[in-house]
């Protein structure tokens, strides 16, 4: 006889876990940003927004997301793609593309600290190239600009390798018949992946997206290892405000923002890709 309550059983070891681990500390963290000597108040809110960081922490995470994911998207669907249509070779090249998940957000950052910093590899090869005559330092607070861009080139290196192999595990899922189809009615290479893969690849597009946009917001350890305090970012103020400021509140009210621009951009992620019902996953 078939059990009604499997399904709710099964079910249950998750739901614990999610309580335990997200929905409880959620509650405790709210609080604590809504709250002071045990009365709601946006006080914590108030602090945090008239601070002169919050607002460039704010604007320079957006444009890191704005500037990373897209390029990453870019990259990783070519890279799929690539890796797809490999007869040979295919499990040694993916893996080698894949090599950054193993290393750890501030060990990516140091590994590109030792290319830009003043007596890094870039500095020693342009100074044996003759294109400068003594180091530069391209990490210093006037060259914002340079910071921006190694933490760019950092960020795309050590997280690429997650959008791709969401994007390899759903381009094989799509059937071979609709490519071998495409290719009997003369179809171009352009044509099939706009019109097959594109279409197909919308559920596995839309994780590894959330999964990728959601990390964004929540970048640290490259930008101090690149950047310290000369480019903030929200996850950088609310690591500040927690430990060097001891303040738990207003880095409570940090974390709510962060949270809060991570749903919405998540909504509208999954409402751009929305996948019917009934879609491959």
């Amino acid at each position: 006889m078939e059990n009604k309550h499997l399904p709710y059983m099964l079910l249950l070891p998750a739901t614990i876990f999610l309580c335990v681990f997200f929905i409880y500390p959620f509650t405790l963290v709210a609080w604590e940003a809504f709250s002071k000597d045990g009365a709601f108040t946006m006080e914590h809110f108030q602090t945090m927004t008239s601070n002169w960081k919050f607002e460039i922490s704010f604007w320079n995470t957006l444009l890191l997301a704005a500037a990373v994911v897209p390029i990453q998207l870019a990259l990783s669907l070519l890279m799929a793609t690539m890796v797809s249509k490999m007869q040979k070779g295919r499990d040694i090249v993916l893996y080698i593309w894949t090599i950054p998940l193993g290393i750890s957000d501030l060990a990516a950052g140091i590994i590109w600290l030792a290319i830009f910093d003043q007596s890094g590899y870039l500095n020693s090869m342009l100074y044996g190239l003759g294109v400068i005559d003594q180091p530069e330092n391209f990490l210093s607070y006037q060259n914002k600009s340079t910071i921006f861009i190694a933490i760019v080139l950092a960020e795309i290196w050590r997280a690429t390798a997650i959008m791709l192999v969401i994007l390899v595990a759903g381009i094989g899922l799509i059937p071979k018949e609709y490519y071998e189809a495409a290719e009997v009615f003369g179809a171009s290479n352009w044509k099939r992946f706009t019109k097959i893969t594109l279409p197909m690849l919308k559920p596995s597009l839309q994780t590894a997206l959330v999964l990728r946009v959601i990390l964004a917001f929540e970048v640290f350890a490259v930008v101090a290892a690149l950047g310290g305090t000369n480019f903030p970012v929200l996850m950088g103020e609310t690591y500040n405000w927690q430990f060097e400021l001891q303040d738990g509140n207003v880095a409570a009210a940090y974390a709510l923002v962060i949270l809060a621009i991570s749903i919405v951009f998540t909504l509208v992620i999954l409402r751009v890709l929305r996948v019917p019902k009934g879609a491959q996953v």
